[in-house]
């Protein structure tokens, strides 16, 4: 169903689940919920929130859907156990990505309902770890790595497999700033799959960290494009670390060599401190340039990275209805079909 949908009209993610929660000003007794024996602080785990504040979480996915979202991400961007281990929760990592899955696909499910001609989707978020497996964290040591291959497999293998389970329609390995790293997560899934005997589409989001123009591990978007796309992945695209201004000659690039869908979810601007969202884009500035990107044939998936809320997200859904979706040419079509 979603292959029909990207090409008769451009979907529209959520924006940013991390945005959402600082607005919160949680406590560490608000991160704690019923784990308050835990030996180690939680406040900044916005993932074990999914297992402490259950209502809190489906509210955020709620609004997001209000707001048009199509899609919805899991609030799940660090609960592998390589991230989860700096909470002394590394053993919870399943638990966290499975209850996750299940408060988004009953969110996504109510909307479905509400709106049966617009069925909405969910997409499991697997993000980039905070370990790097193409980069020393020591610079006296360039062979030094503090992160195996192997390690990342597992940890992958194990919140894919909790996502799938709790019901989700897309798995997206996402803000990809070392694309080995990737590779173990979708070496992962493509496990995953295997022993289950179905698959699921896949989504695979770059992060060009600078005006190099090129991801922390040193690749050019074409060059990312070229290393994943043997997944045969359902879109690839672009986001966090710029806003769209800065990420519109890159995701150009990408628009043009890429043999599928594209997706695009940009940060709302620069950083900036004074801001309620810790961002300098308004709602209308941000969905005027992601607009621009529609006309342009960019994109056929739009949407919001950090900084980004729901009225970002309303207003980047007015910005392209009506804009036809980048195409695809008539072999491609058949290919992802």
């Amino acid at each position: 169903m979603l292959t029909r949908l990207l090409r008769e009209r451009i979907l529209v993610l959520d924006g940013a689940m991390g945005t959402m929660i600082q607005q919160c000003r949680f406590s560490e007794r608000d991160f704690r919920g019923h784990l308050h024996d835990h030996p180690h602080d939680l406040a900044g785990d916005n993932d074990v929130l999914s297992l402490t504040r259950p209502q809190t979480v489906r509210e955020m996915h709620d609004a997001y859907f209000a707001a048009g979202a199509d899609i919805v991400e899991t609030n799940t961007f660090s609960a592998t156990r390589i991230a989860q281990a700096d909470y002394g929760l590394a053993a919870q990592s399943g638990a966290i990505n499975l209850a996750a899955a299940k408060i988004a696909r009953e969110a996504a499910d109510a909307w479905t309902a509400r709106t049966p001609d617009r069925p909405r989707f969910v997409a499991g978020a697997l993000g980039p770890t905070n370990r790097t497996a193409s980069i020393s964290p020591d610079v006296n040591d360039p062979a030094a790595r503090n992160v195996a291959f192997d390690e990342l497999v597992a940890a992958y293998r194990e919140a894919a497999d909790a996502l799938i389970d709790g019901g989700v329609d897309v798995l997206l390995v996402e803000t990809v700033f070392d694309t080995l790293n990737a590779k173990a997560a979708l070496y992962a899934i493509d496990d995953a799959f295997d022993r289950r005997g179905a698959r699921l589409p896949i989504i695979v989001s770059g992060t060009i960290t600078d005006a190099s123009g090129r991801t922390l591990s040193g690749q050019t978007p074409e060059a990312f494009w070229y290393s994943v796309r043997h997944v045969r992945p359902l879109a690839v695209g672009l986001n966090c670390a710029l806003g769209a201004a800065l990420m519109r000659p890159y995701i150009a690039e990408l628009a043009r060599v890429a043999d599928t869908f594209v997706s695009c979810y940009p940060n709302a601007g620069l950083p900036n401190p004074m801001s309620d969202t810790g961002y300098d884009e308004t709602p209308a500035e941000t969905a005027r340039m992601l607009g621009e990107f529609a006309r342009s044939g960019f994109v056929n998936i739009v949407g919001g990275c950090c900084g980004t809320t729901p009225a970002h997200i309303r207003a980047i859904a007015e910005a392209v209805a009506g804009v036809a979706p980048r195409r695809l040419g008539g072999e491609v079509e058949r290919r992802v079909a």
